[in-house]
């Protein structure tokens, strides 16, 4: 399931340059003018991460952490166009979780974004034992099989596979897939992503030219689609 993002800030071109990025990144985005509208919304969609201006018409961004922190427990990234230490002190004091000054690059700043939410999340870790379709990966072990075959896999290629097995259906980014095997992503090396999944399909695949377990989302990236 697509994580959900909240977007508060009164200026509405950075706000739907915003949405449509992060959308196209796999978020599931929502945006408020105000911290006020904020509240409202973030009580009704329960974000997963908060993007938050400072300076905003009728509440800011401060107060809106006042509150909403009493409320919920959501990672928040300041987004300001300046940020002196005691706004910086203030801020962690109300629970920001990382800061962003604008002018900022839409790459980093969705790093950023997978950067607090990995070390945000409380969901489950997957276990140590994946299974989806006919194929094993062995997490501990490092070890994978294919209809009880075992598969020599480069580092690459496991953490890749495992990834997508540990989450059949969902589409992944190439982006995305990067940042999960060398913790952040850059725009130069997307396409190293179709090099591994070239190799990965050729190496569990019964057919790579026709593929059976790892789907090509166009456009966007990949899923483990697993089918019999």
């Amino acid at each position: 399931m697509a994580k959900t993002i909240l977007v508060v800030d009164d200026k509405e071109e950075l706000r739907v340059l915003l949405k449509s990025y992060l959308e196209q990144e796999g978020f599931h985005v929502v945006t408020a003018v105000n911290g006020r509208d904020a509240l409202f919304l973030a009580r009704e969609q329960k974000p997963d991460l908060v993007l938050l201006d400072l300076m905003m018409p009728e509440m800011g961004g401060y107060e809106f952490m006042r509150v909403h922190s009493r409320e919920a427990d959501t990672p928040t990234i300041i987004l300001t166009a300046k940020l002196e230490e005691n706004d910086k002190v203030l801020g962690l004091e109300l629970g920001a979780d990382d800061y962003v000054t604008k002018p900022f690059s839409m790459r980093e700043l969705t790093a950023r974004v997978r950067a607090v939410l990995r070390r945000a999340s409380k969901e489950t870790a997957p276990p140590d034992v994946l299974r989806a379709a006919d194929i094993v990966v062995d997490r501990n072990g490092r070890l994978v099989t294919v209809a009880d075959k075992v598969i020599d896999l480069t580092p690459s290629e496991f953490d890749l596979l495992a990834t997508l097995v540990s989450s059949p259906g969902r589409a992944f980014s190439r982006l995305d897939l990067l940042d999960r095997l060398q913790g952040t992503a850059f725009e130069g090396y997307e396409r190293t992503i179709d090099v591994h999944i070239r190799n990965l399909r050729t190496k569990i695949e019964p057919d790579p030219g026709n593929p059976r377990y790892i789907e090509t989302v166009y456009g966007f990236g990949y899923r483990f689609a697993g089918k019999s």
